[in-house]
């Protein structure tokens, strides 16, 4: 029940700044096939309810698990438990949802505000009478278990339980248990609705301008210098500002993580990430490794190229997303992206451009940036029962259509997954980000295709070089400062300076010498709200990209049946291992060439782009 994409750099360095109306009328959600209002009867009863069926539950089963599946039909028993189980979560999901969505939509409302902290807590006070039930399914004999589920009614469920049951080494006693759940409104939750606000009311002057941090990030895509530079420095002007207040922030959550991480014997200060993504150490250790070797062939020779073509010995950090002198600096309307990202969706299948279009169609899209929104973009799939609702904030540049391509990608994939039920939905992570990043790339190959001039063409190919180096190469690095935060806070608190120092060091890394990190961008590392809800859940940016490139890859070469396979892909949702899904693609993550081969794809454009502009 977390919001699945809040893209902290691939989206909030996505957009450029557009004029009021040039984008045309854009569309706002309607939540009410969630809930009609949040002052609604429906979610008055649904509050009450929920918390009698919550404590119904832990009364009938508590404590009978294991004596239920050692019994006669234990299998048939427990599967309708599960269901029963699964019902209720269904429940929980949909209003927690809502409150979600609604606070999304204006942080900064203190009526928004109470209802979501409200929600929170009620609904906290409910699950902690469900906390026993994996618990108990976690202490049931292997050899009893496995006998259950050789019931059909209980092997339906068996890719939840073997999930559930990799938690085994890292469960708490119930007591525990209960008290690290109902103590994270108070730690973990509170701190995380402390950054939201925090950010949501942060304003920055540019040009005499008061605007939101997502509209003064956007400025360091202008296509003025001056402008680039002044929107730069007002950031870090404002990140400086409010430095003790981030930095006690990400202290208190690196301790909580620590303590949380001691208790659960977790080894490393990523593991939990880890077994939550379903994807092992060594497999995240590789890609990392690879992509860390690869600096020098992408990230540095691509910003050397661009200082180049920029005219400069070297580029400002603020100019490292300036536009290319001839680049398309148009204002895109919202029908025009909405028509490209169907078009290239349908284009690769019709039934993927019927799916995306409900969105636009039905209302589940909020798409106007405005005060108190929430900044970069996210698509969040509430419940099998509902549907997905997607939040960008457009204004109108061709990376804001890249952007909708992306979470609509999610959305798709989010559909395509609800039958499996609000249990075995949700994807992994490292698999959560394939559909966003493949819509992606049939939107931009789409748009590449039609480039009316070889000079549009180069712009193109630069922009997308661009947005695989913030995917890749900047995730891994944010990876990596998450690494050396977390490691450090095991000795103690870290100072403002010292994060920025850790900061400032993996970027000079990552982005080679052709960028000059000028004062002030060693605060720049207070606005990624990743590090701050879901911690070191950036690698897995990193590892779609690079398994959409040797997806995409199997597609231009696939005689026929891709598609097919690929809904198949889709539809499993969170069923499956990632190795049993590319398995049908002759890929295997596992491999260390899997990931040469998606970085290489990246290679190959700069190396493209090196040849055509010397």
């Amino acid at each position: 029940m977390t919001f699945t994409d809040l893209h902290p750099l691939a989206d909030t360095e996505r957009a450029g700044a557009a004029a009021a109306g040039e984008t045309g009328r854009l569309p706002e959600w309607d939540l009410s096939d969630l809930y009609p209002s949040i002052d609604s009867a429906e979610v008055r009863e649904d509050l009450v309810s929920i918390a009698a069926d919550c404590a119904a539950f832990e009364e009938a089963y508590k404590g009978k698990l294991g004596d239920i599946a050692a019994g006669q039909n234990g299998g048939a028993a427990l599967a309708a438990i599960v269901a029963a189980y699964e019902a209720i979560d269904e429940r929980l999901g949909r209003i927690f949802s809502y409150a979600g969505l609604v606070y999304a939509g204006d942080t900064t409302d203190p009526v928004r505000g109470k209802f979501y902290g409200d929600v929170q807590d009620k609904l906290t006070a409910a699950t902690s009478h469900l906390l026993f039930f994996q618990l108990e399914l976690n202490n049931i004999d292997e050899a009893l278990m496995e006998s259950a589920l050789a019931d059909p009614a209980l092997a339906h469920y068996r890719p939840w339980i073997e999930d559930v049951r990799k938690e085994r080494p890292h469960q708490l006693e119930d007591r525990l248990e209960q008290l690290f759940h109902e103590k994270s409104v108070t730690s973990r939750g509170a701190f995380n609705r402390l950054f939201d606000e925090t950010m949501a009311a942060l304003s920055v002057t540019v040009g005499g301008e008061t605007m939101t941090l997502e509209q003064a990030l956007n400025k360091l895509q202008d296509s003025s210098e001056a402008v680039r530079k002044e929107a730069a420095t007002a950031l870090a002007g404002v990140f400086g500002e409010n430095l003790r207040t981030f930095t006690l922030i990400t202290n208190t959550l690196a301790k909580d993580k620590e303590i949380s991480d001691r208790w659960r014997s977790f080894e490393d200060v990523a593991d939990s990430r880890h077994l939550a993504n379903r994807v092992e150490r060594e497999v995240v250790d590789a890609m990392v490794s690879a992509v860390q070797d690869a600096y020098p062939r992408l990230s540095h020779r691509y910003y050397a190229m661009k200082a180049k073509w920029l005219g400069k010995d070297q580029l400002e950090y603020w100019d490292r997303n300036a536009p290319l002198p001839d680049a398309d600096d148009r204002i895109i309307p919202w029908t025009e992206a909405r028509d490209q990202v169907l078009t290239a969706y349908g284009s690769f299948s019709p039934d993927m451009a019927a799916l995306a279009e409900r969105f636009f169609e039905n209302g589940w899209i909020d798409a106007p940036p405005r005060p108190g929104k929430a900044p970069g973009a996210f698509a969040h799939p509430t419940v099998p029962s509902v549907h997905p609702y997607v939040l960008v904030n457009y204004q109108g540049r061709t990376r804001d259509v890249m952007t909708l391509a992306h979470e609509l990608g999610h959305g798709v994939h989010q559909l395509l997954a609800a039958p499996n039920g609000a249990l075995m939905a949700p994807t992994p992570l490292t698999l959560a980000e394939t559909a966003s990043v493949f819509g992606e790339m049939l939107t931009f190959q789409n748009l590449l295709a039609s480039a009316p001039t070889p000079e549009r063409r180069r712009t193109m190919l630069a922009a997308k070089v661009e947005d695989m180096l913030n995917t890749v190469v900047r995730q891994i690095a944010f990876y990596t400062f998450e690494r050396r935060v977390h490691l450090e806070r095991r000795d103690g608190e870290l100072t403002s300076d010292r994060i920025g120092e850790i900061w400032l060091d993996v970027q000079r890394e990552s982005l080679g010498p052709a960028i000059r990190l000028a004062d002030g961008y060693e605060t720049y590392w207070t606005y990624i709200p990743h590090f701050i809800h879901s911690p070191f859940y950036v690698y897995a940016y990193a590892f779609g990209d690079c398994l959409v490139n040797s997806l995409y890859a199997v597609y231009e070469n696939a005689e026929s049946g891709f598609q097919d396979r690929y809904f198949d892909m889709l539809r499993a949702g969170g069923t499956k291992h990632h190795s049993e899904l590319l398995a049908p693609f002759g890929l295997d993550a596992r491999d260390p060439s899997f990931w040469q081969k998606g970085l290489g794809v990246i290679e190959r454009m700069i190396d493209e782009l090196e040849q055509e502009k010397g």
